[in-house]
């Protein structure tokens, strides 16, 4: 054994951390609570069983999510990276797929910006119920004014354009802080006060006359749906897209953490979190619903709807029809609740790919920051603060979002699982410094159920969207193939091309300091330039 003595790592070679296990927490639920908890799972559950939702539900947070979830802590916290950086460390030859995570955390976080912007104007829109007699035609050709077919287009749409600057400016702002004073910050602020505003407006919403009828009939199982099997896959898709999992955002996270942070125990509380604020937002929006439905005089059925069409066309009905002048209360509620959803998740999901471009190029995190995020607050803003946006947001989100997260998600499980064999090395790293100890049902989990689950998914909506009679949306065939297929595999390529790229010398990869760094095998060579000089790693008394 060597005697050499390596001395302590200078500042600039340890990674950020968030300063306490909590703190991440928070940050965790940050990324995990957007806006599909709100706008997608109450009416996923309706649709697919009501009650008897729960179920499937359940059986997929616990088979599939949480395995996930683990899966990506795992990876993050073992190499002490963001998603390049981790799966180069992993293996020299898979980094691709890290940066493949972070090119899609570039394409949502440009378009997720615009959501922000459109639900701050709505907050001011709710207090004089500025949408008028028709909220649709409001939002659609008022407000976004939105031409009449998909297109390429600068025509700025004020209204847009300018919130979504401020958006896009506070989010750099608190990013550039760093891990601990700005993601930190925000998260122990904005989820307390998430949770407060929506609790008031659950309050509200449950004294409305037709409250409970909205509640019985989201809550009302039908059993018979359970025999039918796109309700599960439903389910493994709501708990797949409500974590956070599978794109990078969790392994960045998990690689600001201590050493001995109690890996499974977070895990398991940011899960359950994230699923009790989705039975929160289910009750809160059908008792509102259940309002609507009644005041119009028609079953509620008629009424559900869910994502844009439910926050930017059915609540503003709502809010017009609302008894007392609670309206504007109800109004500001909601859409400030979305705000504050969405803002903390678009600031984990912008940190992807800071973190990323940082890790490689050994850049501070002020010029990415502000270098890296003005040229994508650009895009952001002639790209959807136009008469064309929505378009551009709608057909993003479907290939790239839905599409492209769950084919990423794919090849990283399979990777890591079966090409390289390394699933068994995570397992280890989790119990190692967990309490919550995992074997081999959680090997069967990830190995087997995760892989059959993600490519039933992946190839079902493959073959749903080759085999439609017309490109998605009616949009013409050109834009479906520029902006959708074009964009979702141009990601891979460039991808491949920043993988190709050779680390410099002031790297992450040569300079930053991780207790975790050491081989996994002879045929893996250290990693960091400190990884002679580590520690052994001690097993954590449950």
């Amino acid at each position: 054994m060597s005697s050499q003595v390596t001395s302590a790592p200078t500042k600039s070679q340890v990674r950020e951390d968030f300063g306490g296990r909590w703190i991440f927490i928070l940050a965790a639920m940050g990324s995990a609570i957007g806006l599909g908890n709100i706008w997608r799972f109450p009416y996923i559950a309706y649709e697919n069983g009501g009650g008897a939702f729960i179920i499937p539900y359940l059986v997929a947070l616990l088979s599939a999510g949480i395995p996930l979830l683990f899966f990506d802590y795992a990876l993050g916290h073992r190499f002490k990276g963001s998603p390049p950086l981790t799966f180069r460390r992993l293996h020299k030859r898979t980094e691709a797929v890290g940066w493949w995570h972070a090119m899609i955390c570039v394409v949502i976080g440009i378009y997720y910006a615009a959501i922000l912007a459109w639900s701050a104007m709505y907050i001011f829109f709710s207090a004089t119920e500025a949408w008028g007699d028709d909220p649709n035609v409001f939002f659609f050709e008022e407000y976004l004014q939105a031409a009449e077919t998909p297109a390429l287009n600068f025509d700025l749409v004020p209204g847009v354009f300018w919130p979504l600057l401020v958006i896009w400016v506070a989010t750099l702002l608190i990013l550039a802080f760093g891990v601990r004073r700005g993601i930190g910050l925000a998260s122990a602020i904005g989820i307390p006060l998430l949770v407060l505003m929506f609790l008031v407006l659950v309050v509200i919403a449950l004294t409305l006359p037709g409250a409970f009828t909205g509640l019985d009939a989201l809550f009302t199982p039908n059993w018979e749906a359970l025999l039918n099997p796109s309700v599960w896959i439903a389910a493994y898709g709501q708990i797949f897209f409500s974590l956070s999992v599978g794109f990078g955002i969790m392994i960045t996270y998990a690689s600001y953490l201590k050493r001995r942070t109690n890996l499974t125990s977070s895990g398991m509380v940011v899960a359950f979190s994230n699923s009790g604020f989705e039975i929160l937002a289910g009750i809160g929006v059908f008792s509102t619903l259940g309002f609507m439905a009644q005041a119009a005089g028609v079953q509620i059925g008629e009424v559900v709807t869910s994502g844009i069409g439910l926050a930017f066309v059915a609540f503003p009905e709502i809010i017009s029809q609302a008894p007392l002048g609670l309206g504007p209360v109800i109004g500001i509620l909601f859409f400030g609740s979305l705000l504050v959803a969405g803002f903390t998740s678009m600031i984990s999901i912008l940190e992807v790919t800071f973190s990323a471009i940082k890790d490689k190029t050994g850049w501070s995190r002020n010029a990415v920051v502000w270098g890296v995020g003005t040229l994508l607050a650009l895009i952001s803003l002639f790209g959807f603060g136009t008469t064309s946006g929505v378009y551009l947001l709608d057909t993003l989100d479907k290939f790239v979002n839905q599409f492209g997260i769950v084919a990423a998600a794919f090849v990283a499980v399979v990777v890591v699982a079966w090409l390289l064999r390394r699933l068994g090395r995570m397992v280890t790293h989790l119990n190692k410094v967990s309490s919550f100890r995992l074997g081999t049902i959680y090997k069967i989990l990830v190995a087997i159920v995760l892989p059959v689950v993600l490519g039933y998914m992946l190839i079902s909506e493959f073959i749903n969207l080759i085999t439609a009679e017309e490109p998605y949306e009616g949009y013409p065939g050109w834009y479906v193939n520029t902006f959708g297929w074009g964009m979702a595999l141009g990601l891979i390529v460039i991808a491949v091309i920043l993988s190709l790229i050779p680390w410099p010398q002031n790297s992450a990869l040569y300079t930053e300091h991780s207790s975790n760094e050491y081989p996994l095998d002879e045929s893996d060579p250290p990693v960091g330039k400190h990884a002679s000089a580590q520690e052994p790693e001690q097993e954590v008394t449950p």
